[in-house]
């Protein structure tokens, strides 16, 4: 018996009805998106007919919940979502979608009227999306250059950066909070302000002794662990995860220890705890999903599914080359592309 998606015959795993209610009611899907349904700007072919199976356009109409969980960002959720939807040719809920700094909403009532730090993404786009989080005084490094261009005396602001710099004097703000949010654009200048912040305890411009005082140390939280992601080029590119190292041997060799942080983002436990929170509520409040994660990077999706107790699933259209050997976390299984992935998951469901 086949079923037929985008007029491509699909070997079918539906026996009977009862096991159509089953699967709908027990499956659940978790994507990351660069290099298993997009390539830059790019959609893979596989994923447009993967999410069309979920969504139901298969012979029997069933749908099946998915999330889409990624280490990117840099824009809100909603202008990703969009993006997303044009690309996929599927519509993308924010409800169904976490990035890095998504899980920062989880936190931010700790901080919301502290004067915090937000690093990455272009111009001041993340401060807006950081104060729809719900924080109330949310500060980048360009607005720390346009106070004081010595600051970091080998980049002139734009005018573009510039106009969306926000006046501040930084000699009286006590920063609490430094978050990388986002890929910096500009490590040098945010490395260099981020150990002027967290070597003064908070105060730009204030001697280093000033961190030795009863004032809270400023706490630093990381979004992305990734060291690499995949792009439209051939080979991996570089991402928060060494933008995070680069600074830290900076620090080391200013101080002579490293700064202690938090990190967010795949494969930490606390982002998997909080996505199968809104798989969940997304699934109609069902908290008893067996959930397969399908990516493409070993050391953050594979490992965190892993751990959360998923069923993993590594594709090869993305950071992982089997040519250059085994993974170092062992997948549950592997595919060659995102719609292999879906289909395996199916029969595995419908033959228990």
């Amino acid at each position: 018996m086949y079923m037929y998606v985008n007029s491509a015959p699909i070997k079918s795993f539906v026996r009977h009805y009862p096991g159509l209610k089953r699967l709908a009611s027990s499956l659940a899907f978790v994507f990351d998106i660069d290099g298993v349904l997009v390539r830059g700007k790019r959609a893979l072919p596989a994923a447009k007919r993967a999410l069309a199976i979920l969504d139901g356009n298969n012979r029997f109409g069933i749908k099946i919940p998915y999330i889409l969980l990624t280490n990117g960002g840099g824009v809100s959720e909603v202008t990703r979502c969009n993006e997303l939807s044009e690309q996929l040719g599927v519509q993308i809920k924010p409800e169904q979608y976490i990035q890095a700094h998504t899980v920062v909403r989880s936190i931010v009532h700790k901080y919301a009227d502290t004067p915090v730090l937000v690093l990455g993404g272009r111009g001041d786009t993340l401060r807006h999306v950081a104060e729809g989080y719900g924080f109330r005084q949310v500060y980048n490094t360009l607005d720390v250059l346009a106070w004081n261009p010595s600051v970091w005396p080998f980049h002139d602001l734009t005018m573009e950066e510039r106009t969306s710099a926000k006046a501040a004097d930084f000699s009286k703000i006590p920063i609490g909070a430094i978050f990388v949010f986002h890929d910096p654009r500009n490590w040098a200048l945010d490395i260099q302000v981020m150990c002027d912040v967290l070597r003064s305890g908070g105060v730009i411009g204030a001697p280093p002794y000033m961190s030795e005082c009863s004032r809270r140390p400023v706490d630093l939280v990381f979004c992305n662990p990734d060291l690499v992601w995949k792009s439209e080029f051939d080979r991996p590119r570089l991402g928060q995860g060494a933008f995070k190292e680069a600074f830290q041997a900076v620090f080391k060799a200013l101080t002579g220890t490293t700064y202690p942080y938090v990190q967010l983002g795949k494969p930490t436990e606390q982002t998997y705890r909080f996505s199968e929170t809104v798989l969940g509520r997304y699934a109609g409040g069902n908290s008893s999903l067996q959930i397969y994660m399908v990516g493409d990077n070993p050391e953050s999706d594979i490992a965190g599914a892993n751990a959360a107790g998923w069923k993993s699933i590594l594709v090869n259209t993305g950071v992982y080359d089997p040519r250059q050997g085994p993974p170092k976390h062992k997948p549950t299984h592997e595919a060659e592309n995102v719609e292999k992935a879906v289909l395996w998951a199916l029969e595995q469901v419908l033959q228990l």
